[in-house]
């Protein structure tokens, strides 16, 4: 598990990107991506303004208190919002047949995907979450539907380890059947990062 003796949420750069803690100016950003339907296809609902808002206020809480959670990609210079990435404790982990775990998951909007973005800057949050947090493993899940998000995965070198049923959908969902994935320290570190 991550220990909270160093800042597990820190502002990390990329070559394009700069992914760095929530802030309230990210709302608007926030509410625009979780309300547009193409984004939220893999997802039980799109989100009104004021869940985007909770939403928020939760990343925002769990930052402070757990030390880590998806963080804000932004573009650098301009700092403009293009959605989020990064490493989060799920909060119904006990629910999860592999949990305890941390969980890498990213989100855009729409006029960002194809570039490479989620990628990108989830190479880096793989790198944080395995050289400098030392884990020992990253797992990352979507439904079984959501082959961008798992081409993603797939890119990133993690192992496809088999598909569950999510703890938090009711029974006969049509997201309830997820593929799992995880990246281990001695597999990324056999893939050649150093």
């Amino acid at each position: 598990m991550v220990e909270a003796v160093i800042d597990c949420c820190p502002r990390l750069t990329t070559e394009r990107f700069v992914l760095r803690k929530w802030e309230a100016r990210d709302l608007d950003g926030l509410a625009e991506m979780n309300a547009d339907p193409r984004v939220m296809e893999f997802y039980p609902s799109v989100l009104s303004y004021a869940e985007s808002e909770s939403m928020l206020a939760r990343y925002m809480d769990a930052q402070q208190q757990d030390g880590v959670c998806f963080s804000v990609i932004s573009e650098k210079g301009s700092e403009r919002f293009l959605g989020y990435c990064g490493l989060k404790v799920p909060g119904y982990q006990d629910h999860l047949a592999f949990g305890p775990c941390v969980e890498i998951g990213w989100r855009l909007l729409h006029n960002e995907w194809g570039k490479g973005i989620a990628t990108e800057a989830a190479q880096t949050w793989l790198r944080f979450g395995l050289e400098t947090l030392q884990l020992n493993e990253i797992v990352s899940f979507t439904p079984i539907q959501n082959h961008r998000s798992e081409k993603v995965m797939q890119r990133l070198g993690m192992e496809r380890i088999g598909e569950f049923e999510h703890p938090m959908l009711e029974d006969g969902h049509r997201l309830k059947r997820q593929v799992l994935y995880k990246m281990t320290g001695q597999r990324y570190l056999g893939q050649g990062h150093d």
